[in-house]
């Protein structure tokens, strides 16, 4: 009975939740049944996400399946980003340092603020009137 080596990560950015699949492999990125150019509209965010495979030089050692849900482009490319470095730290965890040192491993916490009553939105209020 043979074992099938894979490493899983979850990522999380704003309301964007990202579960990553990695597979040795030759380096196929499918996201929700996509590739990277089909799912994402802009390079920048495709470069961005791809961000700690680059830093470990494994561009071309795994394939990778990802799942992702929520948010817009910007924040599944950061869920992406971080899960694929959560997902690199299981496969071998010297790599550790190294996404450390790029400040990959950290999850991003920033969400919106939200709406209180009484204001217009999570701090602008009705405007003041004296008379």
């Amino acid at each position: 009975m043979a074992t099938k080596i894979e490493y899983k990560g979850l990522g999380r950015r704003k309301s964007s939740v990202a579960r990553v699949l990695m597979v040795p492999g030759t380096g196929k990125i499918l996201i929700n049944g996509k590739t990277p150019a089909e799912y994402f509209p802009n390079k920048l965010v495709i470069q961005d996400m791809l961000q700690p495979l680059e830093v470990t030089n494994q561009m071309k050692t795994f394939d990778i399946k990802v799942k992702v849900v929520g948010g817009g482009f910007k924040g599944q490319a950061g869920a992406i980003r971080l899960g694929i470095a959560r997902a690199l730290i299981d496969c071998n965890a010297e790599q550790k340092t190294s996404l450390k040192r790029a400040k990959l491993t950290t999850r991003d916490s920033r969400v919106k603020e939200r709406k209180k009553y009484g204001k217009y939105g999570a701090r602008r209020s009705p405007q003041f009137t004296k008379r």
